[in-house]
């Protein structure tokens, strides 16, 4: 069946976010008395949300969770994806594949807050194709890994769940798109799809550059589960 509507994630799969906002995160965690490695605060925090896991940082860096503190990570973080971020390679190329394929039916859906998903779109040049349709986890009444995000989107869009394609890359957002009924394939640039382990993934790849060759490959014999 051809998908009706291409759902995308934001972080790791349109722009090179990760080690930016987690190297930020990590420089603040340390200040506060969290002795905490870069494997150690990517393995924890990608795919969540710092003020969800405000009960772990309270722990360990035995301080009291503070907004104010919260406040001053986003402004750090921001100004440091205004300045280092880049694009993830291929993403232009399958945003445009994935309008031409389901006639624009398109839309982004992160667990970031809006200011961080515009402000990055924004910095790649991708903000025009998804303007009107960009979707935060942090306006709903629940983010990844629960569906609602992806629910608002297809809602926005006016395609079924069973029509749609989510583009995720990690196992907290997988398991947003596969709860909204979607088909969920996952973009594992650096490792070997470990992050989807046990989760009902149709295809992981390994570039964006492999998108629109996998949206052509769909429905046909050369389409193939697994690590591409």
């Amino acid at each position: 069946m051809k998908f009706e509507a291409i759902l995308f994630d934001c972080d790791g799969v349109l722009v090179d976010s990760e080690p930016i906002t987690n190297g930020v995160l990590r420089e603040m965690l340390v200040e506060e008395g969290w002795s905490i490695s870069k494997e150690e605060c990517e393995a924890i925090f990608i795919g969540h949300t710092v003020r969800e896991l405000s009960g772990l940082i309270k722990e360990k860096t035995g301080k009291p969770w503070r907004d104010e503190w919260l406040q001053q990570f986003y402004k750090r973080r921001n100004d440091a994806l205004d300045q280092y971020l880049q694009i993830m390679p291929g993403a232009l190329q399958a945003v445009e594949s994935a309008q031409q394929y389901t006639g624009n039916q398109i839309a982004c859906a992160s667990g970031a807050d809006r200011f961080k998903i515009e402000l990055q779109l924004q910095k790649v040049g991708l903000y025009a194709p998804f303007q009107n349709r960009i979707f935060s986890g942090h306006e709903m009444p629940k983010s990844k890994p629960a569906p609602d995000v992806y629910l608002a989107a297809m809602r926005h869009l006016n395609t079924k769940p069973n029509q749609c394609l989510v583009i995720e890359d990690t196992g907290p957002g997988a398991t947003a798109g596969i709860a909204a009924g979607a088909t969920v394939w996952g973009l594992c640039p650096f490792g070997d799809g470990r992050a989807f382990k046990n989760l009902n993934i149709d295809c992981v790849f390994k570039s964006m550059h492999d998108l629109p060759i996998l949206l052509q490959q769909h429905g046909t014999s050369s389409m193939r589960k697994g690590l591409i």
